[in-house]
């Protein structure tokens, strides 16, 4: 198990003199999660020296964070892909992560249980209690990126590309508008390698998770634990997403322990370190939301331990 805590540092509001790196992606979201500059401002009263940099499409993530180890914290302002990003650009150097809510879904956040308004933001990265989890490298024809939630070929990904047009206007709802158009997604027979081992399904789609808390809290299937070392690989074998419906209830119902699944034809899972998912029919591809160009096949592995992510919770409350 990586989920060590760190202890928490002095009480919310005392002084403090952290270096604090703030790096934003000022495109992220509809302007309704926490205020940023209010964020800082917050910051700065509680004695911290706080450094910003706005993100352009023409620089690279790793640009931006190569004096890391200059700071005490990293706070990643943006959507799932701009924090996961940041951190894999910043993976296994020891420098906490705030993943601060400004983009649509925010599920990192959500899965972190982070609080939603600027200070009590701002209190929990001056308290700096955070916990230690792994990552995953997604690896495309030797193009690698790092996601902390989820990557994904075929519905998923086709479910946010179909979001994209639809997020200004619905917010997070456009995410569940675009699964419900897609009542006929493209089935295809998918080959895996898992850990060097050949299988085959047929199906809609694969999730490689990490985390496992969908929308709301709402855990994807059990048993999904950021800190074990391995992957949660999630088979889509439904006829369309609505279909998933009942298993996100299965899983609900686990962490209730309110009995055994009364759904388990629409999925199967499995765990993995790698894996290597290819397709009879080229499939898109997403990792935390970011919608690739490129298509299967792609390979996922598991970076144990790489990540420090600033949350109250512990390591055993992020697990599903």
């Amino acid at each position: 198990m990586t989920g060590q805590t760190t202890p928490p540092a002095a009480p919310p509001g005392s002084p403090t003199s952290q270096r604090i790196l703030v790096v934003f992606n000022p495109k992220s979201g509809s302007g309704s999660g926490p205020d940023l500059q209010a964020f800082v401002g917050l910051l700065e009263d509680g004695g911290a020296t706080v450094t910003q940099r706005e993100l352009s499409k023409d620089t690279p993530l790793p640009d931006y964070v190569q004096d890391v180890k200059d700071f005490d914290i990293l706070v990643a302002a943006g959507g799932d892909g701009t924090v996961s990003g940041l951190t894999y650009a910043v993976r296994d150097q020891g420098v906490p992560v705030l993943a601060f809510p400004a983009g649509t879904a925010n599920l990192i956040a959500q899965n972190l249980d982070l609080p939603t308004t600027a200070p009590e933001l701002a209190a929990l990265v001056l308290a700096g209690h955070s916990i230690q989890v792994d990552l995953g490298e997604i690896d495309v024809r030797g193009k690698k990126n790092g996601f902390a939630m989820l990557a994904g070929a075929g519905a998923d990904a086709a479910m946010i590309e179909g979001s994209e047009d639809l997020k200004d206007k619905f917010g997070v709802m456009a995410y569940v508008i675009s699964a419900m158009k897609q009542l006929n997604p493209k089935k295809t027979t998918f080959k895996l390698t898992i850990d060097g081992e050949q299988r085959e399904f047929e199906g809609i789609g694969v999730m490689v998770a990490n985390f496992g808390m969908a929308n709301f809290r709402m855990p994807i299937t059990t048993d999904i634990d950021p800190d074990d070392g391995k992957f949660t690989v999630v088979l889509l074998k439904a006829g369309n997403l609505l279909r998933l419906i009942p298993n996100l209830i299965d899983s609900v119902r686990a962490k209730l322990h309110l009995g055994d699944p009364m759904f388990s034809d629409n999925m199967e899972t499995l765990t993995a370190c790698e894996i290597t998912v290819d397709a009879a029919d080229p499939f898109p591809l997403q990792y935390d939301g970011e919608l690739m160009v490129e298509t299967t096949p792609f390979t996922a592995r598991i970076l144990v331990g790489a990540a420090l992510f600033i949350t109250a919770a512990t390591a055993e409350e992020v697990e599903t």
